[in-house]
Formats: C-alpha cells, sequence, structure tokens
C-alpha cells in the first residue's frame, strides 16, 4: 500500500474533499491531487503535519509495506473552536475599532505638517521666528500627533485582546459561522472597494501639488505642496484603514487573505522582519539629522520616512513572494 493510497484513504475515513485538506495543510488542491495520484510526494514538513492532523505515525505513511494504519500514541492537539457568538463579537468590535484605527494611522502620517511649515516660516524674517523655537515647537507637535496615535492604537489593542487567536494560531469554527462571516463579507464588500477606491484616488492626486510647485519654482510652494500632499496621503491612507479593519476581522474568520495559515505560521519570521527593519530606518534618521556629520534639520531629513515607507512596501512583496514559493514547494 502506497503513499497515495494511504493518503486518499485516510482523507476519505476524516469526510475530507482535496480541497478543504489542502486548506488544512496550506497548500493548493493540484499538490493534494499529485500526492494521491503518485505524482509527486510531500515534503517532510508536510509529512508531519499529515501524520498530525490524521493522527497517523509518520512510519505508517513512508512504509509501503504497512497496510493498516498505525495511529499515534497521543491524539493531536485540537484547535480553539469559535462560535457564532465569538464570531459576532470579533465583527463587532472591529467596526467599532475601525475609526480609532484609521484616525491614529492618518495622524501618524500627518505628523511631520506642523514641523515643515514652521521650517519653512523662520526662513522668513518678517515672522520673526526663530529656527530652533520652530524646531522645537515642530517636534513637539509630532510627538503629540504620534502619541495620541499610540494611545489610539493601545486601546484598540486592548479591546480587541480575546480576538488576537484569530490572526496567531489555526482554529475551527462552528456550524453556520463561515456562512454568517461570508453575508457579512458580501454585504461590506461595496463599502470596502468605496474606500479603498477613494484612497487609492487621493493617493494618486497628493502628487500633482509638488508638479505645480516645480513649476512655480519656489522654497515656500515646495514646502506646502508637501505639506498638501502629506494631508491628501493622510486621508487616503484613512479611508485604506477605516475600510481593511472590518474587512480584514472577516478574512481572519475565514482564514483567508493575509490570514491563511501558512501566514500564521510565519507570522513571527515577518514581524521579526519589520521590526529590525523599522529599527534600521530609525537610526539612519537619527545618525543623519543628529549625528557627527548630520543637518541637524529634522524638518528637512522627513524624506528618510517617505522612501522607508516605500522601500518597507517593497520588502513585505518580496517576502510574501520568497515564503509563497518555498510553501508550495
Amino acid at each position: 500500500m502506497i503513499f497515495a493510497d494511504k493518503l486518499i484513504a485516510l482523507r476519505k475515513k476524516a469526510g475530507y474533499s482535496q480541497e478543504e485538506l489542502a486548506q488544512q495543510l496550506n497548500v493548493t488542491r493540484q499538490s493534494v491531487s499529485k500526492w494521491e495520484g503518485a505524482q509527486s510526494v510531500p515534503d517532510i514538513e508536510k509529512i508531519l503535519q499529515i501524520s498530525k492532523l490524521f493522527g497517523v505515525t509518520t512510519d505508517y505513511l513512508l512504509k509501503d509495506e504497512m497496510g493498516e494504519p498505525e495511529y499515534a500514541e497521543s491524539e493531536p492537539t485540537a484547535l480553539r473552536r469559535v462560535t457564532l457568538e465569538q464570531a459576532n463579537a470579533a465583527l463587532a468590535q472591529a467596526k467599532v475599532n475601525a475609526p480609532y484605527m484609521a484616525w491614529g494611522t492618518a495622524l501618524c502620517v500627518a505628523s511631520p505638517v506642523m514641523l515643515l511649515l514652521l521650517g519653512e516660516i523662520c526662513q522668513h524674517s518678517q515672522f520673526g521666528l526663530n529656527e530652533k523655537v520652530a524646531t522645537g515647537i515642530g517636534l513637539c507637535v509630532l510627538l503629540v500627533m504620534v502619541c495620541v496615535a499610540v494611545v489610539l492604537f493601545m486601546l484598540c489593542g486592548t479591546k480587541n485582546r480575546d480576538f488576537d487567536f484569530l490572526e496567531k494560531e489555526p482554529f475551527e469554527t462552528e456550524y453556520g459561522v463561515t456562512g454568517m462571516v461570508r453575508e457579512r463579507q458580501a454585504a461590506y464588500r461595496p463599502t470596502y472597494d468605496k474606500l479603498n477606491l477613494t484612497g487609492t484616488v487621493l493617493c494618486i492626486l497628493s502628487a500633482i501639488p509638488l508638479f505645480v510647485a516645480m513649476m512655480v519654482n519656489s522654497g515656500i510652494v515646495m514646502n506646502a505642496a508637501v505639506c498638501i500632499l502629506l494631508v491628501l496621503v493622510a486621508c487616503g491612507v484613512f479611508a485604506f484603514v477605516l475600510g481593511g479593519t472590518y474587512y480584514g476581522a472577516t478574512e481572519k474568520l475565514l482564514e483567508e487573505g493575509d490570514y491563511t495559515r501558512h501566514s500564521k505560521a510565519t507570522r513571527e519570521l515577518r514581524t521579526a522582519i519589520s521590526v529590525v527593519y523599522w529599527l534600521v530606518v530609525t537610526a539612519a534618521f537619527l545618525l543623519y539629522t543628529f549625528g557627527p556629520k548630520g543637518n541637524g534639520q529634522p524638518q528637512y531629513s522627513w524624506f528618510i520616512w517617505a522612501i522607508g515607507g516605500i522601500l518597507y512596501a517593497a520588502l513585505v512583496l518580496v517576502v510574501k513572494m520568497a515564503l509563497r514559493k518555498q510553501n508550495n514547494k
């Protein structure tokens, strides 16, 4: 009895379709089909997953002569079960958190605006504003805005603590949960699409003030253009987060999108990469601004954060592609 036959027997006994088994193992249905057709054999990591899923030993799966299932001594770890009440509560909390998360993100994006404005104003003697005073006030406003944003994030995190497991570990759902969530997701989809469209349009239009400033060729106009750009991007991000927070909650409950079981398994790695990346960006900003050879003018070195944000998006995409490629092997 070869591995392919054993897999078919175990799958049918457990009542899984090929697609359902593929979802449990975080692979494609085509991969399961090839395994059952003896066209390929899963790697050792998948063998271990199959062993735990069906509660059989790896020896039984790998050795052809073992015809009868040899069950493991310990039962596979039971997954946490999400009830209909919990699913409703998670979606309700996501709806409450959405505007707070959106405001917090928008405040972070717009936080350098006052610093930039005051930095430009102090360059003109008629305003009588000292450069150090302007920088100090601008930095204080920036820190206050970031502080308010952090408080909003922490409040949302505290209220959402009971549902953290949805994005960290695999789970099962009671009968009716998946259908209810899909209905809510379908009903919210038009709003989600409108908010995404609004955010995209605002982010694209945010570049127009810069083009206008280039034609005028004036320092104060360029500074104002950058401020307008940040405000428009902040509004666009507000729309993205407002829609994405609730829609993301539906994906968590369905284990789809960025919350598949494979994504959860690699969450710690992705988090570590993000933390290291932003620590490096912060160090670069501090060194460039306040280091021995720094310019000492944070109102001009803000661009490091903008470049960092663009490169971070590219880094996230590369990491996702690499992990997906490794998972499909």
